[in-house]
């Protein structure tokens, strides 16, 4: 019988067995000759093979189309559910932070002063739009952008290694600023100009923050409460389940970038600019909590049986 396939997946379990203890045996005999300096030749003979035997066994799988369209369309949404009350955590943190520095904000204006500086503040207070000089340099300007939302959303993703609390501390600067932000324009007369700004990027931008967030709380929870799993091995499973969850947050982001770049800052109406910002938003809550529902269940039946 034919067997289809090259490398590795072209060998039956027995030669795979076989594979394996010669990998084992030759590795050990390295060692062994190394310790011989008069066997040169043969340790290099030795170590060229080793080294192709552990390209053949450990290179992965070329990359495919169908994999990365695949992961999007089944894998993302269902790890997205499955993560979703430390997204849900990361959400709350990030808007009592907002509303607490909302409310602080409007009882004391020297909060706002402190948070972000005179220079913004006198814009404001001139009923100015800090964002107007974005759309001289639209290029530029949403490439630095897209660098800035990457960043802070691989931050808030690492720091869940800090058992949560930096994950939690980059919700809470966020929620801050926004909170900050709101009211000083708010008392300015100036919140439809702000958010009509952030709507269009925002239902985008926002969610990857608080993806990423969960991401970091995920990590968090495999660390602290490890069940009954090794530490080390929660710990792993955790943090794959975490990667995957910030890899979807990477085309919200980009998308976000341009959007921000280009079109939040324009002349356009302010009805399209909500209107745009509704679509994507159901879109986005449409992909995340639907797709795909019908092989989630049907996963879960076959695992119960």
């Amino acid at each position: 019988m034919q067997r289809s396939g090259s490398g590795v997946g072209a060998l039956h379990h027995s030669e795979l067995q076989e594979l394996g203890l010669l990998y084992r045996q030759t590795a050990s005999d390295l060692a062994t000759v190394r310790e011989d300096a008069t066997t040169q030749r043969l340790s290099a003979y030795l170590n060229q093979l080793l080294g192709r035997c552990h390209n053949l066994i450990y290179m992965g799988q070329k990359p495919k189309v169908s994999g990365i369209v695949r992961f999007y369309r089944d894998t993302y949404p269902q790890v997205f559910r499955e993560t979703l009350p430390q997204t849900l955590l990361a959400f709350c943190v990030f808007a009592v932070a907002g509303l607490v520095a909302w409310v602080v904000t409007l009882h004391d204006p020297a909060f706002a002063y402190r948070l972000l500086g005179p220079q913004m503040m006198e814009t404001i207070e001139q009923k100015k739009m800090w964002t107007d000089s974005i759309v001289t340099i639209k290029p530029l300007a949403s490439s630095g952008i897209m660098t800035n939302n990457l960043s802070v959303t691989f931050a808030t993703f690492a720091f869940g290694i800090t058992a949560g609390v930096g994950t939690l501390y980059m919700m809470v600067v966020n929620g801050l600023l926004l909170g900050v932000v709101g009211a000083a324009t708010w008392k300015a007369g100036m919140a439809i100009k702000l958010w009509s700004f952030v709507a269009p990027h925002g239902v985008l931008e926002l969610p990857a923050i608080f993806i990423a967030g969960g991401a970091g709380l995920e990590i968090a929870r495999g660390l602290l409460f490890p069940g009954l799993l090794p530490r080390r091995k929660s710990l792993a499973e955790a943090g794959g389940r975490a990667t995957r969850l910030l890899l979807g947050t990477i085309p919200m982001l980009i998308v976000a970038g341009v959007i921000e770049g280009f079109y939040s800052p324009s002349n356009a109406p302010v009805a399209m600019k909500f209107l745009l910002a509704g679509v994507l938003f159901v879109a986005l809550l449409t992909y995340l909590f639907f797709v795909n529902r019908r092989g989630q269940a049907a996963v879960r039946a076959d695992s119960a049986l």
